[in-house]
């Protein structure tokens, strides 16, 4: 009996006095959080698709709406679009998919807090689990949107490599970078609903200066401002790596995950940090 029982030391000073018994700690939790995680994960999959007549079609039918709606403005004359490498159809909605999964892992963490405060207030439990299970759930749906993908490839005839094994890193690095945005915001999220309604508009404006519906600009001051932008390196990078093989930009790939993975780290612990504030300050 003495073996299932788990003594907890709580100590008084700041965890970062102590960053070595910090990060073991954060790694326990972690590995701990698994079953919570799946279990989690699992429950909200089915009370996601279990009133729906379409079920999982809905995790790719955005992509196709745009993508058409776009080919059908086009052609009427309406928008120019220039160029691309890839028939303009299967261009848009392979970039709307890595785009979609990189928006569904920023918006995770937050979606994260908003639905458990509740079990946050009532429970203690590890949080790492709640944001584990909205990155399996993001996963999960570009599991779903593959099957897209593969109809892409087959319908439209794209090229396909032997680099394209290596675009799943591509979007393992998006959804890196959406989690540490994320997690940088959640904990302000968890205590203002101000942000969740910035967020909505943020990432329509962020939408606009990502290369999802029009290939990357070559000059002027736009160019500049789309080339800043963090997500473009890796949406480029990963459809590029799933088409044609030919990088254009594999350095500020590497730049922008080398940032993501610290960057995460550091927001991994300023979560553990602040979510026992955000719990005492979240709205009844």
């Amino acid at each position: 009996m003495d073996k299932l029982l788990k003594t907890v030391t709580y100590r008084a000073t700041s965890q970062l006095a102590t960053p070595g018994f910090l990060i073991k700690h954060m790694l326990s939790d972690l590995v701990s959080s698994r079953f919570v995680a799946y279990r989690l994960f699992v429950r909200d999959i089915r009370a996601k698709y279990r009133q729906t007549l379409l079920g999982y079609v809905w995790a790719f039918i955005p992509s196709v709406v745009v993508a058409y709606g776009l080919v059908a403005a086009s052609n009427a004359n309406i928008v120019t679009i220039s160029d691309t490498d890839l028939p303009y159809a299967a261009y848009v909605m392979l970039s709307m998919v890595l785009w979609q999964t990189f928006l569904e892992a920023f918006n995770a963490p937050l979606n994260a807090i908003s639905e458990s405060k509740a079990m946050l207030a009532k429970i203690n439990f590890p949080r790492e689990s709640l944001v584990l299970a909205k990155v399996m759930e993001v996963f999960f749906n570009f599991g779903v949107k593959l099957v897209l993908v593969a109809l892409l490839y087959i319908f439209y005839e794209m090229p396909f490599t032997w680099k394209a094994v290596f675009a799943f890193f591509g979007v393992f690095q998006l959804v890196m970078l959406g989690t540490f945005l994320g997690l940088l915001i959640a904990p302000l999220g968890g205590v203002y609903q101000d942000v969740s309604k910035g967020v909505a508009v943020i990432t329509t404006a962020w939408f606009f200066i990502t290369p999802v519906i029009y290939p990357v600009p070559s000059g002027g001051a736009f160019a500049s401002l789309v080339s800043l932008n963090p997500v473009t390196p890796l949406l480029v990078t990963t459809r590029e790596l799933a088409t044609t093989g030919a990088l254009s930009n594999f350095s500020g790939f590497v730049l922008v995950s080398i940032v993501s993975v610290v960057g995460l780290l550091i927001t991994w612990i300023t979560f553990r940090l602040a979510i026992p504030y955000v719990i005492e300050r979240m709205p009844s």
